[in-house]
Formats: structure tokens, C-alpha cells, sequence
């Protein structure tokens, strides 16, 4: 059963994401509003991967479920967003056990309850 759902602005094929614990919008609805998918994430009880900061204004504002995980740094080779998110990923997955959100940096994790 999958945990996470990858917002449809991030890679498709990207192998950390390669697993039964990961579902992406395209293989839901491609072409679902962000309340659709807030609310696809929170019946589900997924946690949402994504760029946009509208995610995570609505989780500061509406609260959790569902928690969010927002990738803020902005657009790189490939290369260099698999290295970031597969450097930190472990320490991603602890921390939002505990957390609501949790932001990714190029250099830096941010929790927040």
C-alpha cells in the first residue's frame, strides 16, 4: 500500500520512487486540482511529495492529514535531484513520521510539526 503521493510536476520515472510505497498523480489524475488531491491524499492517508508551496500553505492552514513533503530547491539536472533526495531521503522518512511537513533544501532538511 503506498504512503507517499508524488505531485504531477515531479519526475515520473525516478527510481527512488520505484517501490510499492510510492503512487503518482498521473496514475491517478493527471489533471486533478490541488483540493483533489489534498483531499485523494487525506482519504488515502498519503503523504504528498511535491514543488508546489501550495501544498504546504494548506498544511500549515488546514493542518494534517495529510502531511506534505516539499522539495524546495529549484530546477537541476536530474543527476543532482536524485543525489539530493537519495542523500537525504532516510532522514526525510524519520522526520515526517514526527512532523507534518518537512521541506527539502539543497543543502539542509527542515521539520515542521
Amino acid at each position: 500500500m503506498p504512503k507517499y503521493l508524488i505531485d504531477v510536476n515531479l519526475p515520473y520515472y525516478f527510481s527512488l520512487w520505484n517501490t510499492k510505497d510510492f503512487i503518482h498523480q498521473k496514475d491517478i489524475n493527471d489533471m486533478a486540482s490541488d483540493d483533489e488531491i489534498w483531499n485523494y491524499a487525506k482519504q488515502n492517508g498519503l503523504t504528498i511529495i511535491t514543488k508546489d508551496k501550495d501544498f504546504s500553505l494548506m498544511q500549515i492552514m488546514l493542518g494534517a492529514p495529510p502531511k506534505v513533503v516539499q522539495i524546495k530547491f529549484g530546477n537541476v539536472r536530474m543527476k543532482t535531484f536524485f543525489e539530493i533526495l537519495s542523500g537525504c531521503w532516510n532522514d526525510v522518512e524519520l522526520l515526517i513520521e514526527k512532523n507534518n511537513l518537512v521541506n527539502i533544501y539543497k543543502n539542509k532538511i527542515e521539520a515542521i510539526v
